[in-house]
């Protein structure tokens, strides 16, 4: 049985109705959190953690140096990128045959080096 602490509840049953509606005003829409949530979903999976940081890492790879990168078949790259590629985290472009994949901007680049640097933070 879970017991509400002092800690974890509130100690009144009346909430500060200033703050919760200052708090309500900046808070993300319900699509927002959604939309936050899918990428969170993205970048949960541990091989796409590891192909973004390649890219992160490297500037830009192509399929065959991603999946040599992380030790996964071409086929699991080409997966991943696509569902990287369709949320708009990585981009690609095309040298004759080849095509080399990118971080999508910089906000993917500083939310790959916040996480890791909020993982590695003791």
């Amino acid at each position: 049985m879970n017991t509400v602490t002092a800690l974890d509840g509130c100690v009144t049953r009346a909430p500060d109705t200033a703050k919760v509606a200052a708090t309500r005003d900046r808070l993300v829409t319900p699509a927002e959190a959604g939309r936050l949530a899918d990428l969170f979903k993205l970048l949960g999976d541990p091989t796409r953690a590891r192909l973004l940081y390649a890219l992160l890492e490297a500037g830009e790879l192509c399929v065959c140096d991603l999946a040599a990168t992380v030790e996964v078949s071409d086929t699991a790259v080409s997966h991943a990128l696509r569902l990287l590629r369709t949320a708009g985290i990585v981009a690609s472009r095309r040298d004759g045959r080849m095509i080399y994949y990118r971080l999508a901007d910089s906000h993917v680049r500083l939310l790959l080096d916040l996480s890791l640097e909020h993982l590695r933070h003791e």
